[in-house]
Formats: C-alpha cells, sequence, structure tokens
C-alpha cells in the first residue's frame, strides 16, 4: 500500500486482522468529533470499553445534554449507554478538541447546489484537530465522502501543522496515520450493528490500517476489512447507490401501476415469489443523509460514466413532486379540505428529518395552500417549531384526505372503519389500500 491510490483485493491476513499482533492498545484517549447519529453512539460504544472518550460538537446544547447524560437524538437504548459512560467518567463532551491518541471524524457531509459535494465540515473538523495532534496519533474519517477526500483531509491537515509529516509525504514513516471507515449501520439498531457489522477500512499506507483495525477492534466483533482510502470511500458510495438504484426500480413501477390502475403493492408481491426475484417496497421518495445524498458524490466525479446512478437519483428525487400532485387533485373534491400528513421522518420509528421526502411534501403542501394540512410526528416532539403537530386520534377524526408518509408503528393500527369516509393516499402500503 505504498500508493495510497492502489487497490487490495486481497489483503493479507497479517493486515486484515493486525490487533492479533499487538499486546497492548495504544489508544488511552479517543476523541470523536461531530456528536450526532453516528458520532455519539461510536463515542459511547468506545467509552463502554472503558475507554477515555472526549466528544467534540460545534452545539454547545449537544455538549451540555451528553455532559448531563441525556440524549439529543433518538436511538434505542443509547440513552442508557451514554449515562452510564458519563457517570462512570469515561465520556466527557466538549466545544473545543483536546489532545487525544486517535481522532474519529464523524461530521456531515451535505452537497451545495447542483449536488456538488460540500466538504466544508470535514475541512473544518480538520483545521480544529490539527492544533492538537503529536506524533503517533490515528486520524481516522467516518464521514461517508466523494472519493479522495481522506487524502484532502491529510492535505489540509499538513498545511496546518508544518511541524509533522503525513502520509502523503512521508509514507510508512509518517508522524500521523490516517484512514477512511464509513459508518454502515441502519438507524434503530445503530448500537448492535455498530459492534456486529464488518468494516472496511482504508488507510492510506499499511500502517494506518493496521492501527484504524487495532483501534475499531476494541468492539467490533465483525471482521475487519482493509482495503486502500479510495476503494473504502467508493464502498460506501457504492451500498447506498445500489439501494437507492433498486428503491428507484420499485418507485417508478409505482407510478406505472398508478396510471395502469394495478394495484403496485400486489403486483410486487406476486412478482418477488419469483425465484430470483427481491424487489423493494416504493414510498414518497428516499431520505436520509445517506441513500438520497451519497449517489450524488459519485455522479459528481464521473458525470458522463454515471448515467443509472443519476437517473435512479432523479427518480427518487422528484417521486415527492408526484405524491403532492396526487394530493392535490384529491383536494379538488372539497371546498376547504383538511389533509391529514402522517410521519415526517425520512423512516419508520426514528426521528430523523434529514432529505425527508415526508417533510418536503408537507412542506409543497402548506406552500401551495391546498387546505388545512395538519400533521403528526409521534417520534418529533414539541421542539419541533417550523409548523404545529397534532396527535394521531386529531389527525384521523378530522382529515377528508389522509395521507400515509412513514410506516411508523403506531399507523399500522389504524382500523378499516374510520377510514371509509376518508380518501386515502398510502404512500407506503400499510393500510392494506
Amino acid at each position: 500500500m505504498n500508493n495510497p491510490t492502489s487497490t487490495i483485493n486481497h489483503p493479507p491476513s497479517s493486515i486484515q486482522n493486525p490487533a492479533s499482533k499487538i499486546q497492548h492498545s495504544p489508544f488511552n484517549t479517543i476523541s470523536v468529533i461531530g456528536l450526532g447519529y453516528i458520532g455519539l453512539p461510536t463515542a459511547a460504544v468506545f467509552a463502554s470499553r472503558k475507554k477515555k472518550v472526549i466528544g467534540v460538537d460545534v452545539s454547545q446544547q449537544t455538549v451540555e445534554t451528553i455532559n448531563r447524560g441525556e440524549i439529543h437524538i433518538v436511538e434505542p437504548d443509547l440513552d442508557m449507554v451514554v449515562r452510564a459512560t458519563v457517570t462512570e467518567g469515561y465520556l466527557r463532551a466538549t466545544l473545543e478538541p483536546e489532545p487525544a491518541d486517535a481522532f474519529l471524524v464523524a461530521v456531515p457531509t451535505p452537497f451545495k447546489e447542483n449536488h456538488v459535494p460540500d466538504l466544508s465540515y470535514i475541512q473544518s473538523a480538520g483545521k480544529a484537530i490539527a492544533s492538537v495532534l503529536k506524533k503517533g496519533d490515528l486520524v481516522i474519517l467516518e464521514s461517508t465522502s466523494p472519493v479522495g477526500t481522506t487524502e484532502q483531509l491529510a492535505e489540509w491537515l499538513a498545511e496546518e501543522r508544518e511541524d509533522l509529516t503525513f502520509p502523503q509525504q512521508a509514507g510508512e514513516s509518517s508522524d500521523i496515520r490516517i484512514a477512511h471507515c464509513p459508518e454502515r449501520v441502519l438507524p434503530g439498531q445503530v448500537l448492535s450493528e455498530l459492534v456486529q457489522n464488518d468494516r472496511v477500512i482504508g488507510g492510506m499506507t499499511e500502517k494506518c490500517s493496521e492501527m484504524a483495525v487495532q483501534l475499531y477492534k476494541t468492539f467490533v466483533k465483525g471482521e475487519c476489512v482493509v482495503t486502500d482510502c479510495r476503494t473504502a470511500e467508493m464502498c460506501k458510495l457504492t451500498e447506498n447507490s445500489f439501494r437507492d438504484v433498486n428503491i428507484a426500480f420499485a418507485n417508478e413501477l409505482s407510478i406505472i401501476c398508478d396510471k395502469l390502475n394495478i394495484s403496485v403493492w400486489k403486483l410486487i408481491a406476486l412478482a418477488s415469489r419469483h425465484p430470483r426475484v427481491n424487489i423493494l417496497q416504493p414510498g414518497p421518495g428516499v431520505g436520509g443523509h445517506c441513500i438520497a445524498v451519497d449517489p450524488w458524490f459519485i455522479v459528481s466525479k464521473t458525470p458522463e460514466q454515471a448515467k443509472l446512478i443519476r437517473t435512479a437519483r432523479e427518480v427518487n428525487d422528484n417521486k415527492p413532486l408526484w405524491v403532492v400532485e396526487k394530493i392535490v387533485a384529491k383536494a379538488q373534491r372539497f371546498k376547504n379540505p383538511v389533509i391529514g400528513c402522517l410521519g415526517l421522518a425520512f423512516k419508520a420509528n426514528i426521528d430523523d428529518l434529514r432529505e425527508s421526502p415526508a417533510l418536503d411534501i408537507v412542506r409543497q403542501l402548506k406552500l401551495q395552500n391546498v387546505g388545512e394540512i395538519l400533521a403528526c410526528e409521534p417520534n418529533v416532539h414539541s421542539d419541533f417549531a417550523e409548523f404545529p403537530l397534532c396527535d394521531i386520534d386529531e389527525v384521523i377524526d378530522r382529515a377528508d384526505i389522509l395521507v400515509v408518509l412513514v410506516d411508523h408503528d403506531e399507523f399500522k393500527h389504524i382500523r378499516g372503519d374510520v377510514l371509509q369516509e376518508k380518501i386515502v393516499i398510502d404512500t407506503r402500503g400499510i393500510l392494506g389500500a
């Protein structure tokens, strides 16, 4: 791996699991930069293994919440782990980076206009930790990133610390080790999947990879598979693009079936009885900070080659507009329609609103002044300030048009008899439509 852009298809066993050769861990203190949906669970799991963990976040409210032993996101069992590790003194949050032995960068990577990747959060994180780096430290980029971002981070760090050497300058002899290890967990199951899932680790050199594997083996029971940093970056983008393309097929199929007056849910159930067919479920679009964003990172680097990936993104990005048009058409039957929207999160049973198609649909309905809009989101509480939220009973009781946007468990038990006099638009197929 002297060439940081080379690909290792079959890494030697000594690299795949270098932790087996190590007698003790050099990582006494671990710093996690960004305490969101990935950073906080990761910090908590490290702390639960009796490691001193310093979490860093730009939000004072987030820092204060964590230092009280509380959490600011919804994730099963995370509150118990954070409370225990903070109480025991292993986890602490702060606004400014402090010296540590390993730094994990888990900050957002959104895109700007025209789907251009925005790496400013990573650059800011790099600049922040540069001042506290010392010889022998490990820096790992966990943020899902366009190919080449890990090397770019290394360049930014080198610009800040001319007194230290980095892999692009000194190879295996560098003072600082740098690697990429993308997260690959499912919201709602983050704590278990952090431990059980395999990890793809791409160091800029073999020693970078060895140190990264050693760090993750603190808690990872899955296999730590080593490659170079560029392949590791592309791997995460590929995983999410695969999902996006398959969801786009289901979403396009739902639009076709609507045109042909066919139940897409029944069709998918029948077609998937074929032993080699497994069609995903359609929805109102695709949300979240991964699947709805990551394919654009591939398109941005290779716009001429990524034709299918781009088309899938466009299909999924346009699905919320199609849903809005359906609702508007139905609303024309009423003089003053009341439209009840069930769900705002980007998927079931979580509070994550990032890139949520459901939230976009409700926003569009309000902008178009289609009628009175009632929104229900049981996982988001009173601090949601964008518009008032209603409880499920009020929405069901008052709505002329009931729109299911998220398949939360609370919505799956609505009695059929209360729906008989309503127009139902079920984008998740949970009400037997």
